[in-house]
């Protein structure tokens, strides 16, 4: 079985240890750093699989550190550790590119399961490269891309699977707890407020072809017209 290498970034020595310990026991190949810049550092000498970031750190905030990494790589799963309980942080740590949040404290088993799902949701993206239309796009789920007359548009892992998801029920209804508990695990105020950044974030990238819409059907979900 191969062996997965995570970087992770956690300024409180003593929980980023245990941490670093309980994957290893579960055969993770860790890179423990303490600041965000040792993170940036690590990440490019070290090429990992995934990424688990607190959000307040000193030299480099994991808000920056995510906005940089995503201009050099849109698909690496990250997924934030944070102690803070506003909404508004949540969301703005999905919109620099988070796929998925752990609040403080939490259990380890919540950690792995969380890596595990993403690390899944990964692999499986190789196993096809057949691509469908969208209107007047070509989506490739497996390369995570959106293609419009010959130029193409790169989507991260959480817009290609929510675009995915709503590609599959088109035109019809997709039921929005649905998403939400398939994707992200729960349907949950937090998530939603996620879900919504996305779903932005998808309208921008289908705005070339004025025939497609994501409708918001209030109370009940979302439909991909097309």
């Amino acid at each position: 079985m191969a062996t997965h290498k995570i970087l992770l970034a956690e300024d409180e020595l003593a929980l980023g240890t245990i941490v670093k310990e309980s994957l290893e026991t579960r055969g993770f190949d860790v890179v423990f750093c303490g600041d965000g810049e040792e993170a940036k550092t690590q990440y490019t000498a070290q090429k990992p699989e995934l990424l688990v970031l607190d959000v307040m750190m000193p030299k480099k905030d994991g808000f920056t550190l995510v906005k940089e990494i995503r201009q050099m790589d849109e698909h690496i799963p990250i997924i934030f550790l944070t102690a803070k309980s506003r909404t508004e942080d949540v969301v703005e740590g999905f919109g620099y590119g988070a796929n998925d949040y752990v609040k403080k404290p939490f259990s380890m088993e919540e950690l792995i399961v969380r890596i595990k799902a993403l690390l899944d949701r990964k692999s499986g993206q190789n196993n096809g490269s057949e691509s469908v239309e969208i209107g007047q796009y070509s989506f490739n789920f497996a390369k995570q891309t959106l293609t419009y007359k010959g130029s193409d548009q790169m989507l991260t892992h959480r817009e290609a699977q929510l675009l995915q998801a709503l590609y599959e029920h088109k035109n019809e209804l997709t039921d929005r707890s649905l998403i939400l508990n398939t994707l992200w695990g729960n349907d949950d105020f937090f998530n939603a407020r996620s879900m919504d950044v996305f779903i932005t974030k998808l309208r921008k990238k289908l705005a070339q072809d004025e025939q497609i819409q994501i409708l918001n059907v209030r109370g009940y979900g979302y439909k991909l017209v097309c």
